[in-house]
Protein backbone atom coordinates (compact mmCIF):
# COMPACT_ATOMS: atom_id res chain seq x y z
CA UNK A 1 0.00 0.00 0.00
CA UNK A 2 2.88 2.64 0.81
CA UNK A 3 5.56 1.41 -2.23
CA UNK A 4 6.38 4.50 -4.31
CA UNK A 5 5.97 7.32 -1.95
CA UNK A 6 9.13 9.70 -2.11
CA UNK A 7 10.43 9.00 1.45
CA UNK A 8 13.42 9.78 3.35
CA UNK A 9 15.23 6.70 5.17
CA UNK A 10 14.05 6.92 9.30
CA UNK A 11 12.72 10.18 9.32
CA UNK A 12 11.37 11.18 12.10
CA UNK A 13 7.32 12.53 12.36
CA UNK A 14 5.35 13.97 14.81
CA UNK A 15 1.63 12.65 14.88
CA UNK A 16 -0.35 15.16 16.54
CA UNK A 17 -3.10 13.23 18.06
CA UNK A 18 -1.93 10.00 17.75
CA UNK A 19 -3.99 8.32 20.16
CA UNK A 20 -6.90 9.32 17.95
CA UNK A 21 -8.68 7.21 15.49
CA UNK A 22 -7.18 8.87 12.23
CA UNK A 23 -3.89 9.47 14.15
CA UNK A 24 -3.40 5.94 15.53
CA UNK A 25 -3.72 4.67 12.02
CA UNK A 26 -0.95 7.01 10.47
CA UNK A 27 1.39 6.04 13.39
CA UNK A 28 0.77 2.29 12.50
CA UNK A 29 1.63 3.61 8.89
CA UNK A 30 4.91 5.55 9.00
CA UNK A 31 6.23 2.32 11.50
CA UNK A 32 5.57 -0.41 9.03
CA UNK A 33 7.41 1.35 6.58
CA UNK A 34 10.17 2.28 8.97
CA UNK A 35 10.15 5.77 10.26
CA UNK A 36 10.76 7.14 13.52
CA UNK A 37 7.49 8.68 15.02
CA UNK A 38 6.94 10.50 18.14
CA UNK A 39 2.65 11.27 19.48
CA UNK A 40 1.55 14.37 20.87
CA UNK A 41 -1.72 13.94 22.59
CA UNK A 42 -3.62 15.24 25.89
CA UNK A 43 -6.19 11.80 25.30
CA UNK A 44 -8.70 13.84 25.93
CA UNK A 45 -10.99 11.99 22.92
CA UNK A 46 -7.30 9.55 22.12
CA UNK A 47 -6.90 6.50 24.15
CA UNK A 48 -3.64 5.43 25.21
CA UNK A 49 -4.26 2.05 24.28
CA UNK A 50 -3.80 3.41 20.66
CA UNK A 51 -0.49 4.03 21.43
CA UNK A 52 2.28 1.46 20.64
CA UNK A 53 4.14 1.41 23.81
CA UNK A 54 7.24 1.82 22.19
CA UNK A 55 6.21 4.76 20.48
CA UNK A 56 7.47 8.45 22.34
CA UNK A 57 4.51 10.14 23.95
CA UNK A 58 4.77 13.88 24.62
CA UNK A 59 1.09 14.52 26.60
CA UNK A 60 0.12 17.61 27.28
CA UNK A 61 -2.10 20.40 25.72
CA UNK A 62 -1.00 21.83 22.10
CA UNK A 63 -2.21 25.40 22.86
CA UNK A 64 0.47 25.68 25.82
CA UNK A 65 3.81 26.90 24.07
CA UNK A 66 6.17 24.72 25.97
CA UNK A 67 4.01 21.38 24.58
CA UNK A 68 4.06 22.69 21.40
CA UNK A 69 7.92 22.90 21.47
CA UNK A 70 8.81 20.20 22.93
CA UNK A 71 6.79 17.77 20.59
CA UNK A 72 8.74 18.98 17.20
CA UNK A 73 12.20 19.18 18.43
CA UNK A 74 14.26 17.10 15.71
CA UNK A 75 11.27 16.10 13.81
CA UNK A 76 11.18 16.52 10.02
CA UNK A 77 7.34 16.35 9.05
CA UNK A 78 4.13 16.72 11.50
CA UNK A 79 0.86 15.46 10.66
CA UNK A 80 -1.14 17.60 12.85
CA UNK A 81 -4.34 15.60 13.58
CA UNK A 82 -4.97 16.59 16.50
CA UNK A 83 -8.75 18.27 17.41
CA UNK A 84 -12.32 18.07 18.60
CA UNK A 85 -13.65 16.94 15.78
CA UNK A 86 -17.44 17.38 16.03
CA UNK A 87 -19.72 19.82 14.65
CA UNK A 88 -22.40 19.83 17.82
CA UNK A 89 -20.19 20.18 20.37
CA UNK A 90 -18.46 23.08 18.60
CA UNK A 91 -21.91 24.52 18.99
CA UNK A 92 -22.35 23.67 22.48
CA UNK A 93 -18.85 24.70 23.61
CA UNK A 94 -16.89 27.37 20.38
CA UNK A 95 -14.20 28.64 23.03
CA UNK A 96 -12.98 25.13 24.31
CA UNK A 97 -12.91 23.61 20.97
CA UNK A 98 -11.53 27.07 19.55
CA UNK A 99 -8.72 26.20 21.44
CA UNK A 100 -8.45 22.92 20.85
CA UNK A 101 -8.90 23.51 16.98
CA UNK A 102 -7.16 26.85 16.33
CA UNK A 103 -4.81 27.61 19.38
CA UNK A 104 -3.45 24.67 19.68
CA UNK A 105 -2.47 24.89 15.89
CA UNK A 106 -1.18 28.37 15.66
CA UNK A 107 1.20 27.14 18.58
CA UNK A 108 2.11 23.74 16.64
CA UNK A 109 2.92 26.38 13.28
CA UNK A 110 4.76 28.63 14.83
CA UNK A 111 7.03 25.53 17.16
CA UNK A 112 7.44 23.80 13.98
CA UNK A 113 8.80 27.16 12.05
CA UNK A 114 11.15 27.74 14.58
CA UNK A 115 12.13 23.95 14.27
CA UNK A 116 13.08 23.89 11.09
CA UNK A 117 10.48 21.31 10.03
CA UNK A 118 10.59 20.43 6.65
CA UNK A 119 6.33 20.41 6.16
CA UNK A 120 3.13 20.41 8.24
CA UNK A 121 0.34 18.33 6.91
CA UNK A 122 -2.77 19.70 8.49
CA UNK A 123 -5.60 17.51 8.54
CA UNK A 124 -8.66 20.12 6.94
CA UNK A 125 -12.41 19.48 7.02
CA UNK A 126 -15.22 19.14 4.24
CA UNK A 127 -17.53 21.76 6.87
CA UNK A 128 -15.62 24.63 5.60
CA UNK A 129 -17.74 23.91 2.22
CA UNK A 130 -20.65 24.56 4.35
CA UNK A 131 -23.95 23.94 3.06
CA UNK A 132 -23.69 24.29 -0.88
CA UNK A 133 -25.71 22.51 -3.15
CA UNK A 134 -23.08 22.21 -6.04
CA UNK A 135 -21.75 18.88 -6.46
CA UNK A 136 -18.88 17.77 -5.93
CA UNK A 137 -16.95 20.01 -3.54
CA UNK A 138 -14.31 21.54 -5.26
CA UNK A 139 -10.89 23.33 -3.26
CA UNK A 140 -11.77 26.46 -5.24
CA UNK A 141 -15.24 27.41 -4.19
CA UNK A 142 -15.50 29.84 -2.18
CA UNK A 143 -15.50 28.74 1.70
CA UNK A 144 -19.13 28.95 3.75
CA UNK A 145 -18.46 27.58 6.94
CA UNK A 146 -22.01 27.36 9.08
CA UNK A 147 -20.56 26.00 12.01
CA UNK A 148 -17.50 27.25 14.85
CA UNK A 149 -15.95 23.84 14.11
CA UNK A 150 -15.98 24.32 10.42
CA UNK A 151 -14.91 28.25 10.88
CA UNK A 152 -11.93 27.05 13.25
CA UNK A 153 -11.03 24.56 10.80
CA UNK A 154 -11.15 27.18 8.08
CA UNK A 155 -9.12 29.97 10.22
CA UNK A 156 -6.06 26.83 10.74
CA UNK A 157 -5.96 26.51 7.44
CA UNK A 158 -5.58 30.44 6.33
CA UNK A 159 -2.85 29.84 9.41
CA UNK A 160 -1.33 26.96 7.36
CA UNK A 161 -1.18 28.83 4.44
CA UNK A 162 -0.30 32.55 6.00
CA UNK A 163 2.69 30.38 7.26
CA UNK A 164 4.26 29.19 4.05
CA UNK A 165 3.86 32.66 2.52
CA UNK A 166 4.95 34.42 5.56
CA UNK A 167 7.92 32.18 6.77
CA UNK A 168 8.73 30.03 4.43
CA UNK A 169 7.20 27.23 6.49
CA UNK A 170 5.63 24.25 4.19
CA UNK A 171 2.28 22.84 4.89
CA UNK A 172 -0.54 21.01 3.38
CA UNK A 173 -4.40 21.08 3.93
CA UNK A 174 -5.69 17.75 3.60
CA UNK A 175 -9.80 17.83 3.65
CA UNK A 176 -10.97 14.98 5.00
CA UNK A 177 -14.94 13.86 4.16
CA UNK A 178 -16.66 12.26 6.69
CA UNK A 179 -14.05 9.50 7.81
CA UNK A 180 -14.91 6.05 8.92
CA UNK A 181 -13.14 2.68 10.24
CA UNK A 182 -11.54 1.14 12.94
CA UNK A 183 -10.95 2.85 16.44
CA UNK A 184 -13.75 5.12 15.61
CA UNK A 185 -15.18 5.78 18.79
CA UNK A 186 -19.03 4.43 19.15
CA UNK A 187 -19.37 5.56 22.78
CA UNK A 188 -20.20 9.35 22.56
CA UNK A 189 -22.76 11.20 20.95
CA UNK A 190 -20.19 13.33 19.16
CA UNK A 191 -18.66 10.36 17.08
CA UNK A 192 -19.26 9.27 13.65
CA UNK A 193 -22.57 8.12 12.35
CA UNK A 194 -21.06 4.66 11.30
CA UNK A 195 -19.53 3.58 14.47
CA UNK A 196 -22.72 4.91 16.00
CA UNK A 197 -25.49 3.17 13.62
CA UNK A 198 -23.10 0.05 13.78
CA UNK A 199 -22.93 -0.28 17.87
CA UNK A 200 -26.67 0.55 17.94
CA UNK A 201 -27.45 -2.42 15.20
CA UNK A 202 -25.17 -4.67 17.21
CA UNK A 203 -26.74 -4.51 20.03
CA UNK A 204 -30.34 -4.54 18.77
CA UNK A 205 -31.26 -1.05 18.80
CA UNK A 206 -32.27 1.30 16.26
CA UNK A 207 -30.21 3.67 14.88
CA UNK A 208 -31.15 7.81 15.28
CA UNK A 209 -31.21 9.30 12.47
CA UNK A 210 -31.74 13.32 12.23
CA UNK A 211 -33.72 14.39 9.55
CA UNK A 212 -34.75 12.24 6.76
CA UNK A 213 -31.89 10.47 6.05
CA UNK A 214 -32.09 11.48 2.93
CA UNK A 215 -28.57 13.40 3.48
CA UNK A 216 -25.70 12.11 1.54
CA UNK A 217 -22.19 12.02 2.40
CA UNK A 218 -18.60 10.96 0.80
CA UNK A 219 -17.88 8.00 3.29
CA UNK A 220 -13.94 7.88 3.34
CA UNK A 221 -12.23 4.55 4.45
CA UNK A 222 -9.83 5.54 6.71
CA UNK A 223 -6.48 3.62 4.95
CA UNK A 224 -7.64 5.97 2.03
CA UNK A 225 -7.13 9.15 4.24
CA UNK A 226 -3.90 7.41 5.66
CA UNK A 227 -3.06 6.85 1.79
CA UNK A 228 -3.38 10.69 1.02
CA UNK A 229 -2.09 12.17 4.07
CA UNK A 230 1.80 10.46 4.05
CA UNK A 231 1.72 11.38 0.09
CA UNK A 232 0.65 15.06 1.48
CA UNK A 233 3.95 14.56 3.47
CA UNK A 234 6.52 14.67 0.76
CA UNK A 235 4.99 15.52 -2.60
CA UNK A 236 6.98 18.45 -4.87
CA UNK A 237 5.25 21.10 -5.49
CA UNK A 238 2.40 21.31 -3.03
CA UNK A 239 3.38 23.61 -0.28
CA UNK A 240 0.33 26.14 0.41
CA UNK A 241 -1.93 23.26 -1.24
CA UNK A 242 -5.80 22.61 0.40
CA UNK A 243 -6.48 19.05 -1.43
CA UNK A 244 -9.94 17.04 -1.08
CA UNK A 245 -9.10 13.25 0.05
CA UNK A 246 -12.43 11.76 -0.12
CA UNK A 247 -13.54 8.50 -1.96
CA UNK A 248 -15.34 11.19 -4.66
CA UNK A 249 -18.51 9.25 -4.25
CA UNK A 250 -21.83 9.60 -1.88
CA UNK A 251 -24.30 7.41 -0.10
CA UNK A 252 -27.51 8.51 2.10
CA UNK A 253 -27.75 7.46 5.61
CA UNK A 254 -30.56 5.41 4.59
CA UNK A 255 -28.46 3.35 1.84
CA UNK A 256 -26.33 3.54 4.89
CA UNK A 257 -28.30 1.98 7.47
CA UNK A 258 -29.68 -1.12 4.28
CA UNK A 259 -25.88 -2.02 4.17
CA UNK A 260 -25.33 -2.43 8.06
CA UNK A 261 -28.29 -4.17 8.07
CA UNK A 262 -27.37 -6.82 5.52
CA UNK A 263 -23.51 -7.23 6.91
CA UNK A 264 -24.94 -7.92 10.67
CA UNK A 265 -28.11 -9.64 9.31
CA UNK A 266 -30.92 -7.45 11.64
CA UNK A 267 -34.06 -5.91 10.29
CA UNK A 268 -34.05 -3.56 13.09
CA UNK A 269 -35.15 -0.23 11.34
CA UNK A 270 -33.80 3.49 12.32
CA UNK A 271 -35.92 6.15 14.43
CA UNK A 272 -35.97 9.36 12.93
CA UNK A 273 -35.18 12.25 15.13
CA UNK A 274 -34.76 16.24 14.16
CA UNK A 275 -32.53 17.29 12.07
CA UNK A 276 -29.06 18.41 14.08
CA UNK A 277 -27.98 21.90 14.14
CA UNK A 278 -25.12 22.87 11.84
CA UNK A 279 -25.68 19.67 9.44
CA UNK A 280 -24.77 19.98 5.76
CA UNK A 281 -27.15 18.32 3.43
CA UNK A 282 -24.87 17.13 1.16
CA UNK A 283 -21.47 16.51 0.92
CA UNK A 284 -19.34 14.69 -2.06
CA UNK A 285 -15.57 15.63 -2.48
CA UNK A 286 -14.29 16.39 -6.14
CA UNK A 287 -10.91 14.53 -5.89
CA UNK A 288 -8.94 15.55 -9.12
CA UNK A 289 -6.30 17.35 -7.79
CA UNK A 290 -5.30 14.70 -5.08
CA UNK A 291 -5.12 12.50 -8.50
CA UNK A 292 -3.17 15.27 -10.32
CA UNK A 293 -0.91 16.35 -7.29
CA UNK A 294 -0.61 13.51 -4.80
CA UNK A 295 -0.83 10.26 -7.42
CA UNK A 296 -3.92 9.65 -4.90
CA UNK A 297 -6.32 7.20 -5.58
CA UNK A 298 -9.06 5.65 -3.34
CA UNK A 299 -8.07 1.76 -3.30
CA UNK A 300 -10.81 0.77 -0.27
CA UNK A 301 -14.05 0.85 -1.82
CA UNK A 302 -16.93 1.82 0.77
CA UNK A 303 -18.69 -1.36 0.78
CA UNK A 304 -15.30 -3.03 1.84
CA UNK A 305 -14.31 -0.46 3.93
CA UNK A 306 -17.48 -0.89 5.98
CA UNK A 307 -17.42 -4.50 6.32
CA UNK A 308 -13.81 -4.24 7.58
CA UNK A 309 -15.10 -1.50 9.81
CA UNK A 310 -18.25 -3.93 11.04
CA UNK A 311 -15.61 -6.95 11.47
CA UNK A 312 -13.46 -4.95 13.75
CA UNK A 313 -16.48 -3.48 16.39
CA UNK A 314 -17.28 -6.96 16.18
CA UNK A 315 -14.15 -8.37 17.26
CA UNK A 316 -14.05 -6.01 20.16
CA UNK A 317 -17.76 -6.23 21.03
Amino acid sequence: MFRGYDTELMSLYLVSGGGGFIGSHLVEALLSRGDQVRVADNFSTGKRENVPADVEVVEGDLADEGVAVKAVVGCDYVLHQAAIPSVPRSVKDPLGTHRANVDATLQLLVASRDAGVKRLVFAGSSSTYGNSAVLPKREDMRAAPITPYALQKLASEQYCQMFTSLYGLETVITRYFNVFGPRQAPDSAYSGVISLFTKALMTGQSPLVHGDGRQTRDFTYVANVVDGVLRAATAEKVAGEVINIATGGRISLLELVRSLQVILGTKVGPTFGPEREGDVKDSQADIFKARKMLGYEPTVPFDVGLRQTVEWFTSVA
